[in-house]
């Protein structure tokens, strides 16, 4: 039930951040005004209390001095309507004869009690102050209602500076909300003025700080968005350009078996188109492969890049033994101790099987290929070095780049290996580093982490 009553208040409110300040501020200027007005009525009250009771008891001693016992309360021809009701002064005997009353009907029953007591008269609340002299009991009494009545005009006028102020309160308040929010609505008019493609970042000057990360996040998002539509492009670029020659080369290779005229041509053109779908298809999976990588947002988690760099030598061990090479993981001292880092495992895997996989087919049969997972400090490092020929140094920073190869002659591929590790690593916030072998003579190749 108060959950039902708590949403129905919610939608009752209004949508608008302004209205909402407006009407919270009002609610809060009505409250402090009834409160004030209630305060301000007790205080009055009070005081009206203490200054009608300080007045009843200065009448009540300036008629001490006695009165005649044949005094009359009203002279000849005094009308009984003008008579004041609100201020009763009334004089008694001791023998209990009232020798005087200041209106004709108004007479209130004699208290015996001395001092000040309220009394139920004439339909409401007098408020009675008996004094006793030696031959005189003087009573002076006031309605109780004049006393309210002035205790609430006193609270009316000082909630009337409130009554005054509260529009301008209101006025001020809206130009202070509508100018806080002016680089809210800054913000707005930007995104409603963009182009679809415009992910440029949204400026977030002088925005409120509660309003601020809604906007760092936003530009957060609009990178990512960015990322992944140019990966796209790249993607559809890189496939336009490097499938145009694969394909063409199956079309020459259909039409070469079309041709042949015998079983052994036949079988040759078989065997070589066989091989040419292999290339187109190992060709599509890295392009896929660079293209998820670049636009890749994975979630990332401690790995531990000993048991990735395991599980990437068995994903290339039958590539390794076609070509008799001795391809393992160089222990140290530490071999036991994990290597973590932050990242997505499946990436690493690929990533050290990638250059494994370059390793293995530019060194000639026969050679060796290591690959090392070590800690220096708080870094983590992978490296795999070969047997190989190398590359040489002029060129080590362009063979990063898609579709560029320096190798030697023969060896498969399309140029897309390392730069899938390029892709890899910066998701990883690692550096790749293309060197000499000291101990094999061919290349090394060092991602550094952290």
């Amino acid at each position: 039930m108060t959950d039902k009553l708590v949403q129905a208040l919610r939608g009752l409110l209004p949508r608008s951040l302004r209205m909402r300040l407006l009407v919270f501020l009002l609610a809060a200027i009505v409250l402090a005004g009834a409160v004030q007005g209630a305060l301000a009525y007790r205080g009055a009250l009070a005081e009206a209390d203490a200054l009608f009771d300080y007045h009843m008891q200065q009448t009540a001693l300036a008629l001490r001095s006695g009165l005649p016992v044949d005094a009359q309360g009203l002279g000849p021809g005094l009308d009984p309507e003008d008579e004041n009701h609100e201020f009763i002064v009334q004089v008694w005997t001791n023998e209990g004869l009232r020798i005087f009353e200041s209106a004709v009907g108004a007479a209130l029953p004699q208290i015996a009690v001395l001092g000040f007591t309220d009394v139920q008269a004439r339909g409401g609340t007098y408020r009675v102050f008996s004094m006793q002299t030696r031959s005189q009991v003087i009573q002076v009494a006031q309605n109780m209602a004049a006393r309210r009545d002035m205790a609430r005009s006193l609270a009316l006028r000082t909630l009337a500076p409130l009554a005054i102020m509260a529009p301008l309160l209101v006025l001020a308040v809206w130009w202070g909300v509508s100018r806080s929010l002016a680089p809210v609505e800054r913000v707005r008019r930007q995104l409603a003025q963009r182009q679809g493609d415009d992910l440029s970042p949204v400026s977030d000057a002088q925005l409120p700080d509660e309003v601020q990360p809604l906007v760092s996040e936003l530009n957060l998002l609009f990178e990512r968005v960015q990322r992944a539509f140019d990966a796209q492009e790249h993607f559809v670029a890189d496939a336009a350009h490097e499938l145009r020659s694969p394909l063409a080369a199956l079309r020459l290779q259909l039409q070469g078996l079309q041709r042949a005229g015998d079983d052994a041509a036949r079988a040759v053109a078989i065997e070589r188109l066989s091989a040419g779908i292999d290339r187109a298809t190992r060709l599509v999976e890295q392009l896929l492969t660079l293209a998820r990588q670049e636009a890749s947002t994975s979630t990332t988690e401690p790995v531990d890049l000993r048991a990735v760099a395991q599980l990437a030598l068995a994903d290339v061990a039958p590539a390794a033994q076609a070509r008799s090479m001795d391809v393992g993981l160089l222990n140290s001292d530490a071999a036991t101790v994990p290597v973590t880092v932050r990242g997505n495992a499946e990436a690493l895997r690929m990533l050290a099987r990638n250059l494994l996989d370059n390793a293995i087919k530019y060194t000639p049969t026969g050679g060796r290929v290591d690959l090392q997972v070590r800690s220096e400090g708080d870094a983590a490092v992978l490296t795999v070095e070969d047997s190989g020929p190398g590359i040489a140094p002029e060129h080590r920073e362009r063979v990063m780049q898609r579709f560029v190869r320096e190798t030697s002659e023969g060896a498969p591929g399309s140029g897309l290996g390392l730069a899938i590790v390029q892709a890899i690593a910066q998701g990883h916030g690692a550096t790749v580093q293309l060197g000499a072998s000291p101990r094999l003579g061919g290349l090394l190749v060092t991602v550094r982490f952290g």
